[in-house]
């Protein structure tokens, strides 16, 4: 199997202009996640690949050893830019991982998880049960920042049902359950996708849908024309694990790499 990891990184984002640019504690947002592609790579023989729509975004890809490629800059979505730039640059790759450019903090297992899951779903992305502590946080950072972080229901047999930037589900019986156990059943999505080449193809070809334009989350595009996406489990990083929306998620991230250290190593 021939895997391609494509890191869509735009520069004219709405809430955070220059995005992979910004540095978080002294290093860029798109250096942080092109390692932690790079070293995916090298446990699963993937090949690192930047998508971009601007001149400044390719200039330092070239300066921090990735390729990069151009693409269209009116590309609705990460999955569109990553389709392009996988045709254009890997058009025999079997399976694409698309890593966002805003996940600077997404370990280099999870990317494995999804290659070892491939055959599992139209689209397979990986998702974290928090604990009550860390649905705590999540509550306390959306009060200022509402659309950052993304949560998910899944099945029992691992096929995803929906998205949300909302937290779902709702708990009427919450205090039951923090009794019960340290484990919420709250699951956070991890912003990293792993398609078929068939599977992008179609995706590409699709219209933004009704829900996705509401929430913001073009994964609600895939179950709104029914395509199957597996929801991988994965073991929670000490490291942030939601996108990099906005400054405020930035400086937070910052802030918290001063108190435990920071693991980047170039």
């Amino acid at each position: 199997m021939k895997i391609v990891v494509v890191i869509p990184a735009r520069y004219a984002s709405q809430r955070f202009p220059g995005k992979p640019l910004h540095l978080i504690n002294g290093v860029s947002m798109l250096a942080r996640t092109v390692r932690a592609a790079q070293l995916a790579g090298q446990a699963t023989g993937a090949s690192v690949l930047v998508a971009t729509d601007d001149d400044r975004i390719a200039a330092h890809a070239k300066e921090i050893g990735v390729a990069s490629v151009m693409t269209d800059p009116d590309l609705p979505s990460g999955t569109d830019r990553c389709r392009a730039a996988a045709d254009l640059a890997a058009p025999d790759a079997d399976f694409i991982v698309n890593l966002q450019g805003d996940a600077p903090f997404t370990p280099p297992e999870h990317v494995a998880a999804l290659i070892a899951n491939a055959a599992k779903g139209d689209v397979v992305t990986p998702v974290i049960q928090l604990t009550w502590k860390a649905l705590d946080a999540l509550r306390e950072n959306k009060k200022t920042t509402p659309f950052s972080g993304t949560t998910c229901i899944r099945a029992p047999d691992g096929r995803a049902m929906w998205f949300s930037k909302k937290i779902i589900p709702a708990m009427r019986k919450e205090d039951k359950l923090r009794v019960a156990g340290d484990v919420s059943p709250v699951l956070q999505h991890v912003g990293l996708y792993g398609y078929s080449r068939t599977a992008l193809d179609r995706i590409a070809k699709l219209k933004q849908s009704h829900y996705e334009e509401l929430e913001g989350l073009e994964q609600l595009r895939f179950l709104e024309n029914g395509l199957s996406v597996y929801a991988v489990s994965v073991s929670p990083s000490q490291l942030p694990s939601a996108g990099i929306d906005t400054p405020e998620d930035a400086e937070r991230a910052t802030r918290f790499l001063r108190e435990i250290g920071d693991p980047y190593t170039p």
